[in-house]
């Protein structure tokens, strides 16, 4: 029964293959460089729905109070500075209100530097 065994399994002693490691080792990197710049995207997301939210009560506010609460969402996000100059107009045809911001961010994982440029922008009809 055991010679049998061996036979089928040939002579494998539990060794793995240096391909096997690599393909391994570069899994891993790519999941781990992701999963950590997965949180820069979801900031952003979670910025521009603030935006959309303000712009939607933007016929009750005034520009300072949608400009203090957008800043006040950069912070709890630990946006830079720069996410916190946000830019709001007004139309008067079509009525609509237009809320945007801008930041740069560079990501540096491993080997990988990576600079970009978050530009959210909403437009709320009045």
């Amino acid at each position: 029964m055991v010679s049998t065994l061996r036979r089928r399994l040939g002579n494998r002693s539990g060794k793995v293959k240096l391909g096997c490691l690599i393909t391994l080792a570069v899994l891993a990197a790519a999941i781990y460089i992701s999963l950590v710049n997965v949180r820069t995207y979801i900031n952003y997301w979670a910025m521009k729905d603030e935006m959309n939210t303000q712009a939607q009560f933007a016929v009750n506010l005034d520009d300072e109070t949608i400009r203090r609460r957008l800043s006040a969402k950069a912070d709890e996000l630990r946006l830079p500075a720069e996410a916190r100059r946000i830019t709001i107009r007004r139309r008067s045809r079509p009525r609509e209100i237009i809320i945007s911001t801008q930041w740069n961010v560079t990501l540096n994982r491993l080997v990988v530097r990576l600079p970009l440029t978050f530009r959210p922008e909403v437009h709320q009809e009045l």
